[in-house]
C-alpha cells in the first residue's frame, strides 16, 4: 500500500485540527465543560434506553428547563412568604388603626361584639394555620429501613416509594402524599401539613370575604370623597382624611381580588377532598380512567372512602367534639396514619367512626 504526499497532508492536518479543538475545550470553565458533558449524556442516552418513549424523550430535552425553574421557585419560596407576611399584615393594621374606632363609634353594642370576636377568631385561625403549613415538613420517606409496601422506585432518590407518595424537585426529596409545591409556603404540601394549607386557606378565604362585605359601603364613601376631592379641591380634607381613605380603598380591591382567587382555589381542593385524591392523583387518576375507558373498564380511585369519611380521615375528626376542637379552633393533631400505608376501599365502613 502506497501513501500519497497529499493524502499524508491531510491527515496531518485532521490531527491537528482535533488537538486545537481539544485544547480549545479545556481551557473552557469547568461548569460549561460539565453542562456539555451532562447534555451530551442526555441524547447518548436516549440512543440506549430499550424503553424510550414520549416521557423520557420530553424529560431528557427538558431537563435543563426543569432545573432552572425549581431553582427560581426555591428561591423565591422566601420572596412569597414574606410577602403574606405584608399583605396580611397591612391589611390587619388598617383593621385596627382605621376601622375598629369607626365600627366603635358607629355600630351598635351587639354588632360591636360580633365584628371583634369573629375579627380576632378569624385573624387567630389564619396566623397559626399559616404557620403550622411553613414550618410543619410534609413528612418524608424514613431514611432507616422499613417494611412499608412500596408501588414503584423513584428514578431520583433511587428509594421505594409507597403509594401516594412523589419526588418534588423543589425540595429534591419524595413527599409522602404529596399534593403540591406551594411557593406561597416555601413548603412542599403532603400528609402532614395538607390540614394545615387547606385551613389556611379556607380561613384566609372567610377572612377576605368579610372584609369584601363589611367594608363595601366605606369602599364607596371612600372613593366618592377621593374622587370629589380631586375634582372639587375642599379646605377641611386633610392629609389624614386622604390616607384613610386611601387605605379602606386598598383593603377593599385587596381583599375582594385574594377573595375570589383563593376562594376558587379553596373550592377545587375541597372538591379533591371530598373524592380521597390529591392535586397530582387527580391527573393520574383522570390518565388511568381514561385508559381503562378504551378497554371498557371503570376506574375506582382506591383511596375514596366516601365524602364524609374522607373529610373525617382529612380533618383527623375522631369524635364529634372534634369539630369543634380540631376544626373550628387552633389544633396541632398529627394527621390520621403514618402517610406510608394505607386502606384501600374501607366503603362500607366508618374509618373513624363518629
Amino acid at each position: 500500500m502506497r501513501w500519497c504526499p497529499s493524502s499524508m497532508l491531510h491527515l496531518l492536518r485532521c490531527v491537528r485540527l482535533r488537538s486545537c479543538t481539544r485544547r480549545g475545550r479545556s481551557r473552557l470553565p469547568l461548569w460549561i465543560r460539565e453542562i456539555w458533558a451532562y447534555m451530551s449524556l442526555l441524547v447518548q442516552s436516549l440512543y440506549f434506553n430499550s424503553l424510550t418513549d414520549s416521557d423520557v424523550v420530553f424529560d431528557s430535552v427538558f431537563e435543563p428547563v426543569f432545573w432552572t425553574v425549581d431553582y427560581v421557585t426555591r428561591w423565591f419560596g422566601t420572596v412569597f412568604v414574606c410577602l403574606v407576611v405584608i399583605l396580611v399584615g397591612s391589611i390587619i393594621l388598617i383593621a385596627y388603626v382605621v376601622l375598629l374606632p369607626l365600627i366603635l363609634n358607629t355600630y351598635s353594642p351587639p354588632w360591636i361584639a360580633w365584628h371583634v370576636c369573629y375579627g380576632h377568631w378569624i385573624i387567630v385561625m389564619i396566623t397559626f394555620h399559616y404557620y403550622k403549613a411553613t414550618k410543619t415538613p410534609p413528612g418524608y420517606l424514613p431514611t432507616e429501613k422499613n417494611d412499608s409496601p412500596f408501588v414503584s422506585v423513584c428514578k431520583k432518590c433511587i428509594m421505594p416509594k409507597p403509594a401516594r407518595t412523589h419526588h418534588c424537585g423543589i425540595c429534591n426529596r419524595c413527599i409522602l402524599k404529596m399534593d403540591h409545591h406551594c411557593p406561597w409556603l416555601n413548603n412542599c404540601v403532603g400528609h402532614l401539613n395538607h390540614r394545615y394549607f387547606f385551613s389556611f386557606c379556607l380561613f384566609m378565604t372567610l377572612g377576605c370575604v368579610y372584609c369584601s362585605i363589611s367594608g363595601r359601603n366605606l369602599f364607596l364613601d371612600a372613593y366618592n370623597a377621593l374622587e370629589t376631592n380631586f375634582l372639587t379641591p375642599a379646605p377641611p380634607y386633610t392629609f389624614k382624611d386622604k390616607m384613610i381613605h386611601k387605605s379602606i380603598i386598598y383593603m377593599w380591591v385587596l381583599t375582594s381580588t385574594v377573595g375570589v382567587a383563593l376562594g376558587a382555589l379553596t373550592m377545587w381542593h375541597g372538591v379533591l377532598i371530598s373524592r380521597g385524591e390529591t392535586s397530582i392523583e387527580r391527573h393520574i387518576n383522570g390518565k388511568e380512567a381514561k385508559r381503562l375507558a378504551k378497554r371498557g373498564r371503570v376506574y375506582k380511585n382506591p383511596f375514596n372512602y366516601g365524602k364524609l369519611n374522607n373529610w373525617k380521615v382529612f380533618l383527623g375528626v375522631e369524635k364529634r367534639s372534634h369539630w369543634l376542637t380540631r376544626v373550628l379552633l387552633p389544633s396541632g393533631h398529627a394527621p390520621h396514619g403514618d402517610g406510608l400505608t394505607w386502606e384501600v376501599f374501607p366503603v362500607k365502613k366508618d374509618l373513624i367512626p363518629v
